[in-house]
């Protein structure tokens, strides 16, 4: 069966599936493979639990009800890229180290406010995920945000190919997944394939006005760049950093649930391709003013016993360092960090790991340090992971603190919070 065929079946059963525990009657199985499971097995299990058809690409589970192909994976991005040509509306790619769900989110309280419009949900944001994103818009979506992430070179010129945005992001480029890309440059170089998409489609990017390796490599593209100088094309102020920024743009005052200074630009990036796309400043103001963090990032918890900033979905170094800066900002009394390790920095671990150790001395901010990769490095105040800590964590003052909570998802620092 041809992509055009499938998607003759597509629109007519245009709900996908990809587990066979969670079954919506009448969709379209995808037999999907990873390192430790394979979804051809399941294909029967899925027809039986309602499927009305089960993409498969091992003949030996082929039954009635099966579509056989070469590779479902393949086949699930070409459907959503046969589907993302019959849709006219603007599409936006979001990419970068730090902040691209951050950044979505707002983006989409500011479009929503006027348009109705898809965002991708949750972190949905690789090879399998941005297929099924685009696959999920439909002709009631007037606008659509798709986030794509990346942890190889080559990644998001392919998830730009299956996306096709007409306008895009990179929030920022930073060290993170160096197991993919090797070094700094391979980040950059995959970051920018969003750039290198748009070009060729004559689109438009938005640019951090102070990002001297974007503002490069973006200047043979149609931009906005924005940022706090006049030399932007969309600026603002930053009128209050703590304990929630607050800017102006214009005579508008914006009043955001945000922390840290960092988040300035993630607000202001939204705002830029909010006015890009006819939002007006009242709903920007009312559509920032009203978005609230969640799901572990720059959240504020205030426990019986401690205020809390909690940002651990996440960690690397720029993100690290950006959190620290602005957390030693803070003018309350009796800080503390409990920072957890940074993963996949490869033959950088160790010296990013001392740099933040060396960071935190230098700014005399109490820490502890959770995570192998930080007890490894000798003299400091560190434990192997959250269940170590929580052994000895009567021997701290957990009270009346101020504290910063950071870590990659990984070492599960949320954890940490019923205990404070």
């Amino acid at each position: 069966m041809n992509i055009s065929e499938l998607y003759k079946l597509f629109l007519k059963h245009s709900v996908i599936c990809t587990d066979s525990r969670s079954i919506i009657r009448d969709s379209i199985f995808f037999s999907l493979k990873g390192e430790n499971f394979n979804g051809n097995k399941f294909a029967k299990q899925a027809l039986e639990n309602g499927c009305r058809f089960a993409v498969v690409d091992e003949e030996e589970y082929y039954i009635e009800g099966c579509i056989l192909v070469k590779d479902v994976k393949v086949t699930l991005q070409k459907l959503a890229t046969y589907h993302r040509k019959q849709l006219s509306i603007p599409i936006i790619g979001i990419t970068g180290t730090n902040g691209k769900t951050t950044n979505k989110e707002l983006l989409h309280c500011v479009l929503s406010s006027q348009y109705h419009c898809y965002a991708t949900k949750g972190n949905l944001n690789n090879q399998i995920g941005v297929p099924l994103s685009i696959l999920e818009i439909n002709n009631t979506h007037e606008i659509a945000i798709i986030e794509m992430g990346a942890s190889e070179i080559g990644e998001i010129e392919k998830l730009s190919n299956i996306s096709q945005p007409n306008t895009g992001i990179i929030t920022n480029v930073g060290l993170a997944h160096l197991e993919g890309f090797g070094n700094f440059k391979g980040v950059v170089k995959t970051k920018t394939e969003l750039y290198n998409f748009i070009e060729k489609t004559n689109g438009t990017v938005f640019v951090n006005s102070e990002d001297r390796i974007l503002l490069e490599k973006s200047n043979k593209i149609k931009r906005v760049r924005f940022g706090k100088g006049t030399t932007a094309d969309f600026n603002a102020q930053l009128i209050e950093e703590f304990p929630f920024i607050s800017i102006k743009i214009g005579s508008t005052s914006i009043n955001s649930n945000l922390i840290g200074e960092f988040q300035f630009y993630n607000i202001l990036a939204a705002c830029a391709i909010g006015n890009f796309y006819g939002i007006t400043a009242e709903n920007l103001k009312n559509s920032i003013e009203s978005y609230k963090p969640k799901n572990n990032r720059t959240e504020i918890v205030e426990t019986k016993k401690n205020y809390i900033i909690l940002d651990a979905y996440n960690a690397n170094p720029s993100s690290m360092n950006s959190m620290i800066e602005s957390f030693s900002k803070l003018e309350r009394n009796r800080k503390l960090c409990i920072l957890g390790e940074m993963r996949e920095l490869a033959k950088y671990s160790k010296k990013e790991h001392i740099s933040i150790i060396e960071k935190m001395t230098k700014l005399d901010i109490e820490t502890i340090f959770i995570g192998e990769e930080f007890t490894k490095i000798s003299n400091i105040n560190s434990y192997k992971d959250t269940v170590d800590f929580l052994k000895e964590k009567d021997k701290f003052k957990l009270n009346d603190r101020t504290i910063l909570i950071k870590g990659s998802r990984g070492i599960k620092l949320e954890n940490l919070i019923e205990h404070l």
